[in-house]
């Protein structure tokens, strides 16, 4: 366990625990993994915060970048993509062949119209992820610092995170509340949340990226409001 400490996000004070956990494998009950480890230190009013990453691994959504193929479209259109310095995005290939599985050619392609129009007249960026959506944003292709075996592997967004969050809230106990979040040193998102939780405030609370998926082992954070209850 390593205490990150305290960080003042939208005018209230915030306490991250950040837990450190065994690798988590393919198959694993992610909602039992956050239970034994964030379970014992829980208190009303809490949020457990998992990464996106660690969820989706346990949902198998992930493929080996190996086994990936891309065909000429995915080449083609990931020229188009700006390549992130924090080594996410389709900037690749192999990304994008699974970002064209997930969402499908017209929608990319339509997102890459939108990208040519809006970076040559509008001069802004971030354009062509907003049409293709959260699931493509939140691809996650290979990195040299991600945990072994996982450096090899394209992972993939939960299909339905915000489903995901409610049961691992379910399993966690009354009071309690559960996220699934996209966080790098870009910056963070909450993908999938419990009932009651406000997003934008925990995704504040979480901008400095304190979990760390690599040989640190912490995807996983207790995130303690002062005097705040969440719903269910």
């Amino acid at each position: 366990m390593a205490w990150e400490g305290d960080i003042t996000a939208g005018g209230r004070r915030w306490r991250r625990i950040v837990l450190r956990t065994h690798v988590i494998r393919p198959g694993e009950d992610i909602a039992e993994v956050v239970a034994q480890y964030a379970g014992p230190l829980l208190r009303r009013g809490d949020i457990a915060a998992i990464g996106q990453k660690a969820a989706s691994i346990a949902l198998g959504r992930l493929v080996r970048e190996a086994d990936v193929h891309p065909r000429p479209l995915a080449v083609l259109l990931s020229r188009r993509v700006s390549k992130s310095p924090y080594g996410f995005g389709l900037g690749k290939p192999t990304t994008m062949e699974v970002a064209l599985r997930e969402a499908g050619a017209p929608r990319l392609l339509a997102a890459a119209a939108v990208h040519v129009v809006s970076r040559g007249l509008l001069h802004r960026t971030g354009d062509f992820y907003r049409v293709a959506g959260r699931r493509v944003a939140a691809i996650d292709g290979t990195t040299d610092w991600a945990l072994p075996p996982y450096n090899e592997y394209i992972v993939m967004a939960p299909p339905r995170p915000d489903a995901l969050a409610q049961s691992i809230a379910a399993r966690l106990g009354e009071g309690i509340g559960a996220a699934i979040v996209d966080l790098n040193d870009a910056g963070s998102e909450v993908l999938g949340a419990s009932r009651g939780i406000d997003r934008r405030a925990l995704a504040s609370a979480l901008r400095d990226n304190p979990l760390r998926q690599g040989a640190q082992q912490t995807p996983l954070a207790i995130v303690r409001p002062a005097g705040v209850r969440w719903g269910r």
